[in-house]
């Protein structure tokens, strides 16, 4: 593996990273808040190592696949250190490890926090939180690609490695191209949202902060008690129609606006069944909700609203919420953890294990049952009418094996 290519690439990614520190100190300055010297220091010392990188390693054409997978491996590590630093500097942290497990989760759009007082932050680092999701959400890495094109054969596997999804779907020959789309939709998506929300009665800065938490499906939020703390029911409708667009394949996006047809999401089995688990869901919480003594709902439209948001967070990871779900019967509680384990789709912003392969399983166990019954017969495993490789089930299988192994272990540490 050739060091000076990925210390290179890792170059470029921080001058990238130190570009979008520009966008917080804006809204620090505007505010003129205390950690306007915080964002100044931290984006000029991200630029300046970026191109010391860049200079220390000349640029050696394409980048093989080892290569390809440490810049992702080692590209969200670089970009949490650095991001890292604007906590510290404005005094947000007393220490190191919370500045990093805040700017990782930011990232990786989990969602967990160390915080308890988000409101007393200021404008600048709540804008940077919400913005480490955004950048996390379609993949600093695919922003990455978009942004270079002469890669090569090392930018396909790039994008297999940061991608979501049991398959990754190429909208365009070339992959920078590829990644160019889907960050474009990303931030087509996001700009309706920011003037939705703001025409809803947000403010322009809580819509974008809450436009970056819903299209990474992240969550994080500017307020304490998160979107329960706009009583509007139209910012929350809004709020959960954009979860669901981001849990959906964005390449469905392209492929309906080139071929000028909505069918194209309704041919896509995976968004169907995406579809139908977050309707069954909401109809599940509503009637639940309906039934229960203790809880008080004004009337039909807002236990509706209530069920089809908490649902809809669950199942696109987004964790944003309307309603102490804790205090709900054991029933709806159970329904809820349940969608943890189910995920957006295929080439979504949202996180867990994703429909797709949830998709193949159960294509893969029906197939097996009808084997049983018929063993003459020649059948396949398809998927929205192909052939689905036995290496693709293989994957996904050590996939599910992997991902509960690490949940276990991860569940009885926490309990310990």
């Amino acid at each position: 593996m050739r060091l000076n290519v990925v210390i290179n690439a890792l170059g470029y990614l921080l001058i990238i990273l130190g570009g979008a520190m520009l966008l917080p100190l804006l809204w620090a300055l505007y505010y003129n808040g205390p950690d306007i010297k915080a964002f100044i220091i931290t984006s000029f010392i991200t630029i300046i190592t970026g191109l010391i990188l860049l200079k220390l390693t000349p640029p050696t054409e394409g980048i093989r696949t080892r290569e390809g997978f440490a810049i992702v491996s080692l590209g969200w590590l670089v970009a949490s250190l650095f991001g890292s630093i604007p906590y510290m500097l404005a005094g947000t942290f007393d220490n190191y490890a919370d500045a990093f497990f805040e700017t990782m989760s930011g990232f990786t759009t989990t969602g967990a926090s160390v915080l308890t007082n988000i409101e007393v932050l200021p404008h600048g680092i709540l804008f940077w939180r919400s913005l480490t999701h955004w950048l996390g959400g379609m993949g600093i890495i695919v922003l990455f690609i978009a942004v270079l094109s002469n890669m090569g054969y090392g930018a396909n596997q790039m994008f297999k490695a940061e991608s979501p999804g049991p398959v990754t779907e190429k909208i365009k020959p070339r992959i920078a191209e590829t990644a160019k789309i889907l960050w474009l939709t990303y931030f087509i998506l996001s700009v309706m949202e920011i003037i939705l929300l703001w025409l809803s009665g947000m403010n322009l800065f809580d819509s974008m902060c809450h436009t970056f938490g819903t299209m990474a499906t992240g969550g994080f939020s500017t307020k304490n008690a998160s979107i329960g703390h706009y009583q509007n029911p139209v910012t929350q409708w809004i709020i959960i129609v954009f979860m669901f667009m981001a849990g959906a394949n964005f390449s469905l996006y392209y492929f309906s606006l080139r071929g000028k047809s909505l069918k194209t999401f309704w041919r896509n089995e995976e968004f169907k069944l995406y579809t139908y688990i977050s309707l069954g869901a909401t109809f599940l919480l509503t009637v639940v909700l309906i039934l229960s003594d203790g809880e008080k709902i004004l009337n039909l439209e807002q236990v509706i609203r209530t069920s089809a948001f908490q649902a809809i967070s669950i199942i696109t990871t987004t964790g944003y919420a309307t309603a102490d779900f804790d205090k709900w019967p054991l029933i709806a509680r159970i329904s809820l953890f349940v969608l943890m384990f189910v995920g957006g789709c295929a080439g979504s912003t949202g996180g867990s294990v994703k429909v797709g392969r949830h998709l193949v399983l159960f294509k893969a166990a029906a197939l097996e049952l009808r084997r049983l019954i018929h063993p003459r017969a020649i059948l396949s495993l398809k998927v929205n009418k192909k052939n689905t490789p036995d290496e693709i089930l293989i994957n996904i299988l050590i996939f599910f094996f992997i991902y509960f192994v690490i949940f276990f272990i991860g569940a009885i540490t926490s309990v310990a």
